[in-house]
């Protein structure tokens, strides 16, 4: 049976990320495409990030219908249910993968989903493919969500790969790859070809969602590594890497041989990798600044230790202040990640927060309010208070309100603190008047 793929996000619709322009492709939908194709199927690929609805509504109206899968995240609920709309009225079958779906399967399902992937989609969707997408063979298939008899069908977890390098690398010569690079260097003068060396996270973060490869942690052998960098930097040619592994730096003897065999290869260029505080010692940055890293992300989230416990994060902020300090010594400059609003965070926890990105001192940071994502330990610790805002086909699990916590108008108040603490040139008044107005948004608490 015909399969087509997509991802339900379209750059034009992202208003924040056309100031930023600084998109990649979907790396996990390429995988599956790569999969299925090296085990003799044919599938096809719609890379709806510079496409739009209607081009891709147009090629569900003009050809034969067969199954249309679409991966879908956090943010492209509204996309993913608008485009499964319009594939199940001219006639396609409709499969869902991708991080959220398993989180709602039953409205999912009701809003017309034929069938949903749980987990890690390649051996999942190539056994439906073996069986032509038979929903007699549906049971028999591990990680598969679908209606039976009225309820939930779930056939539980979905099998993983065992070797990862024994997979075929991206497909990414199914889309315009070449356009991604040029969208960068128009707007950085530099283009970005993205890798990851590994799938999963071993840690346990309760915000964080495991909902794809669980608290697995399977790595690809250095050597196969440098083999796909060395293959893009001769296919592409791009000036930068993102190594999107969620811990690029978990593993330090990993770490040693795959800049061991950069060496051997004479391979150096610059990237950006996500780091954890506890995984940069002074070894590991100095083997970071020796492949050319040129900046190195950091979960903070919070400067306050009683937040970060409750987060159970594993990490202390002292020893963030110690990675980003490591980081700056190698010349590797710093990205940083905040959250505002966990759970019992109280005003003395953000002037923490402030606090301790002044001793920081990193080189760009980004804040947002926290949400609680289902499926993790926080949105079950918070269920009861949650509040939406939005009817549930239009909106994400960041678009709730939780009863009780302070107002989204205090944290903007939190960033101005910061932001204007974090001036090239603080000045004393404006930060006076920044902490007034936080304290007398404090009283303010969502609905």
């Amino acid at each position: 049976m015909r399969l087509l793929l997509t991802h339900a996000y379209f750059l034009a619709e992202d208003a924040k990320e056309q100031h930023i322009m600084k998109p990649y492709p979907p790396l996990g939908l390429l995988y599956l495409s790569s999969h299925l194709r090296a085990q003799g199927f044919e599938c096809e690929v719609y890379d709806s990030t510079f496409g739009s609805r209607e081009e891709l509504f147009r090629l569900l109206d003009e050809n034969p219908a067969g199954v249309l899968g679409i991966y879908v995240n956090l943010m492209t609920r509204a996309n993913a249910l608008a485009i499964a709309a319009r594939a199940r009225e001219r006639g396609w079958m409709v499969m869902l993968g991708g991080p959220e779906p398993a989180n709602y399967a039953a409205e999912y399902l009701a809003a017309g989903a034929d069938v949903i992937v749980a987990g890690e989609g390649e051996l999942s969707v190539e056994r439906l493919m073996r069986a032509n997408f038979d929903r007699a063979a549906w049971p028999s298939i591990p990680g598969l969500i679908f209606l039976e008899n009225g309820g939930l069908s779930e056939t539980g977890p979905a099998e993983l790969l065992r070797d990862l390098d024994r997979q075929p690398w991206p497909d990414r010569e199914r889309i315009d790859l070449p356009r991604y690079l040029q969208t960068w260097r128009t707007h950085h003068g530099m283009g970005s070809v993205s890798m990851i060396t590994a799938r999963g996270c071993p840690y346990r973060c309760n915000w964080c969602s495991h909902s794809v490869y669980g608290h697995t942690h399977r790595r690809r052998s250095p050597r196969a590594v440098v083999d796909e960098i060395e293959w893009a930097l001769g296919r592409y040619n791009p000036e930068m890497l993102w190594m999107a592994d969620d811990v690029f730096t978990i593993h330090h003897g990993w770490l040693a041989e795959y800049a061991a065999e950069m060496r051997r290869r004479g391979i150096r260029i610059p990237f950006e990798c996500i780091t954890r505080a506890d995984r940069l010692n002074e070894t590991a940055a100095s083997m970071l600044a020796e492949l050319g890293c040129m900046r190195v992300w950091i979960g903070s989230e919070s400067g306050s230790q009683r937040i970060l416990d409750a987060m159970e994060r594993g990490v202390t902020a002292e020893q963030v202040r110690r990675a980003v300090a490591l980081a700056r010594a190698n010349g590797i400059e710093t990205g940083m990640f905040l959250m505002w609003g966990y759970d019992g965070e109280q005003i003395s926890d953000v002037e923490a927060t402030v606090e301790h990105v002044k001793a920081c001192r990193p080189d760009i940071f980004f804040t947002t309010v926290s949400y609680p994502i289902k499926g993790t330990p926080y949105f079950e610790r918070v269920r009861e208070r949650l509040v939406s805002i939005e009817p549930w086909m239009q909106s994400s699990d960041r678009n709730v309100a939780i009863a009780g916590r302070h107002s989204r108008a205090f944290y903007k108040r939190a960033d101005e603190l910061l932001r204007t603490e974090m001036a090239l040139h603080p000045d004393a008044a404006a930060i006076h008047a920044a902490r007034q107005a936080l304290h007398a948004a404090s009283a303010e608490v969502e609905a």
